[in-house]
């Protein structure tokens, strides 16, 4: 009996050692399903994003299209790299408690919370802290205690953490100009480095006028006129300039513009577009590829590609035979 009992002991000693080593080292190496699968991977499809944090909430919803905050159509390019990260995303590495110390607590960096929807089932969710500290431009956490993990997007060598964007306007399409000709009443186009340049166009049933602003011209060629219009079906921008501070904004719209593109729809309403030069910072030269924009009397300023505008950028004489 005493044998017996000294032997069942021994077993149980074993017993408690092994499994004292495994709770060591699966604390050490590995940690739970929950805490490292950051995908969320539906049944069909993604239905509802939502994003939430200490200034609001944002929400993209699926219906006959996606829509932003219930209201306007969305960007088909920005939902589509949303839904490629949701879908992929996978651990780059794990980050010491230390490190998120320094990076996220100590920079008193708020975290997004997202939640991913499938209709009415939550899909997955999880905290996203966006920091400059890798190029993947996150943090991410499963909750609040959970480990923290730097997060990518396999194929993708850039910072996906941008992709978490609670600004509505980074979601609404980057269009500025989608116009049909016969949705065109007027056009005024201000050459402001060279007023002699700028002209105006007044259409009317398939009539057009061409004028210097203040006299009517002619001489001019019809087909012309007609190519400039079609021009306005699709002028887009590259991206919203998000990443100015308010100062750096001002300072931008305090000098002299390069023109304004006023448009008036025949249905009464209009957009102004209006186009600065960029200064590349690093070597205090003209950036020949791009410029700011700004339509309306919005602070708001985007990109633009001197391609995508170009088009537009004509002067009176473009209208003239040579």
């Amino acid at each position: 009996m005493d044998k017996l009992v000294s032997r069942n002991i021994s077993i149980g000693i074993i017993l408690i050692a092994i499994l004292t080593v495994v709770v060591i080292v699966r604390g050490r190496t590995s940690f739970s399903k929950d805490e490292t699968s950051f995908a969320a991977i539906p049944q069909k499809e993604i239905t509802r994003i939502e994003f939430s944090g200490r200034n609001g909430t944002l929400t993209l919803e699926k219906k006959d299209t996606w829509f932003v905050n219930g209201k306007n159509e969305a960007r088909r390019s920005g939902i589509a790299f949303i839904e490629r990260i949701l879908t992929e995303i996978k651990i780059k590495s794990p980050v010491s408690p230390d490190l998120f110390e320094k990076e996220i607590t100590s920079g008193k960096i708020d975290p997004v919370k997202v939640r991913v929807y499938e209709n009415n089932k939550l899909l997955r969710s999880f905290l996203v802290y966006k920091t400059g500290s890798n190029i993947y431009g996150n943090i991410m956490k499963m909750r609040e205690r959970s480990k923290p993990f730097i997060v990518y997007l396999p194929g993708f060598e850039g910072d996906i953490g941008s992709g978490f964007n609670m600004n509505e306007l980074f979601w609404l399409p980057y269009t500025i100009f989608n116009l049909l000709p016969s949705e065109i009443s007027t056009v005024n186009f201000e050459n402001l480095r060279d007023l002699s340049s700028s002209f105006n166009i007044r259409c009317s049933n398939d009539v057009f006028t061409l004028s210097d602003g203040n006299n009517n011209l002619s001489g001019w060629d019809t087909t012309r006129v007609r190519r400039y219009l079609s021009y306005f079906t699709l002028i887009p921008f590259e991206k919203w300039a998000l990443e100015l501070s308010q100062p750096e904004s001002d300072s931008i719209q305090s000098t002299p513009p390069l023109c304004r593109i006023g448009v008036k729809k025949t249905d009464g309403t209009a957009i102004t577009l209006t186009l600065w030069e960029k200064i590349i910072p690093e070597t205090g030269s003209k950036d020949s590829d791009r410029l700011w924009g700004k339509t309306g009397s919005g602070s708001n300023l985007f990109v633009m590609r001197y391609f995508d505008i170009d088009p537009l950028l004509k002067k009176k004489s473009y209208f003239f035979t040579e």
